[in-house]
């Protein structure tokens, strides 16, 4: 702890810096989780800040270390979203001209919500380090200030803070589990926790496809790539103070797939009421993924943000209730000829299902002329009920298949 770039004393100083400006957020017990997950569950909702994410702790801290001089020639930062929300929030109040440079493929509700608050927004770089390169280009032909989004020292303790609000209420926490993108939030709480109760255990979470501080402290090449739902934390290379830190005082980190975050998000929705983005519901789909490694347990977990856009909410969601069975798309071999679709909806009216959609393929099938594809997606209550509707059409002659 001698040799690690902030203190205690630093995070303590945060708090006092941003307390007027930032909400002291609702740490709240999930009866229901804890119950499906067999240990307590405590919720840390930084998806309620005003910019619905954590990210202004540690961007208002930076922001107010400025000098007269620098505020004054401006700020640039780069970030796929929460970051940049952040310090245009800020910065605005502040009175300081920004610049946010956001990679390609940042979700529009991200993009919009920043130039909202004031910023200049581009948008360049396939990647999150391809949008750094060219803010730091950018920082130094306008003179602005650079404002990292995780390996600075300002922001860390800024972000530390979620840590002594945590602990100040619920200090009997056995774990914190806490998602990982470039280490900025897991540095500064696991500084303060450990400070507080060097017994606790810190856990990091990262999205399998971008197992970067993974990667790093254990010496790992897992490939990164691809879309991930938790693109807030779709960092390839961490920061190199954060990685110190997390090396030396996280316990462990986990990866999870990406049906695992979308039943996270789900869940939160509905069992919370409470919208989560991928990012910030990875700590959730730890949890879920291996219920047995904190069994009994009292964990705090923090969800980071809620910057999702509302159309993947409704695919999330969707994709949830097929997983589940509730939502099951089936496709029947029928012969082409009056009665037959009455037949099979009548079956499911009698099973208790629900049709959603119905469709005829007469054309592009393999099927004799003289029969038809239906196809039909179906409601049902769970998959129990599904495995009985498929039942009762069988008896009756209808071979259906899920597809």
């Amino acid at each position: 702890m001698k040799n690690l770039p902030i203190t205690l004393a630093d995070i303590r100083a945060a708090a006092a810096t941003i307390r007027d400006s930032v909400i002291v957020t609702a740490l709240n017990q999930s009866r229901t989780l804890s119950e499906i997950c067999g240990c307590d569950i405590w919720l840390k909702f930084e998806n309620l800040q005003f910019t619905s994410s954590f990210k202004e702790r540690g961007a208002l801290n930076r922001l107010q270390a400025l000098s007269p001089e620098e505020r004054q020639r401006g700020v640039i930062a780069m970030s796929a979203g929460n970051h940049a929300q952040g310090v245009a929030y800020h910065a605005l109040r502040l009175g300081i001209p920004t610049t946010i440079v956001m990679p390609i493929g940042t979700p529009m509700v991200k993009i919009e919500n920043t130039r909202r608050h004031g910023a200049e927004v581009i948008i360049s770089g396939a990647t999150l380090e391809d949008a750094a390169q060219f803010a730091r280009k950018l920082c130094e032909t306008r003179g602005m200030t650079f404002i990292h989004p995780y390996d600075d020292p300002l922001i860390m303790a800024g972000q530390g803070t979620i840590a002594l609000e945590i602990l100040a209420s619920v200090p009997d926490l056995d774990v914190l589990v806490v998602p990982i993108g470039g280490g900025g939030l897991i540095s500064g709480i696991a500084i303060a926790a450990k400070s507080l109760k060097p017994g606790l255990k810190i856990i990091g979470v990262q999205a399998q496809l971008y197992p970067s501080m993974y990667n790093a402290v254990r010496n790992e090449h897992l490939p990164m790539r691809g879309d991930t739902l938790a693109e807030g934390i779709a960092v390839k290379a961490p920061g190199q103070i954060t990685t110190k830190i997390v090396r030396e005082l996280v316990d462990d980190i986990l990866l999870v797939t990406e049906d695992q975050i979308e039943r996270a998000v789900a869940m939160l929705i509905s069992i919370e009421k409470t919208v989560v983005e991928g990012a910030g519901a990875v700590g959730l789909a730890a949890v879920l993924a291996a219920p047995e490694r904190f069994a009994g347990q009292k964990l705090g977990l923090v969800l980071t943000g809620g910057n999702i856009d509302t159309r993947l909410v409704a695919s999330v969601l969707t994709r949830e209730l097929a997983r589940e069975g509730r939502l099951t798309q089936l496709t029947l071999d029928i012969v082409d000829r009056p009665g037959q679709l009455a037949a099979v909806s009548a079956l499911l009216a009698e099973a208790g299902a629900n049709i959603i959609e119905v469709s005829h393929q007469r054309t592009f099938s393999a099927l004799p002329a003289k029969a038809t594809l239906l196809e039909l997606v179906i409601e049902t209550r769970d998959r129990a009920h599904l495995d009985d509707v498929l039942a009762k059409l069988a008896a009756s002659g209808f071979s259906a298949r899920c597809t």
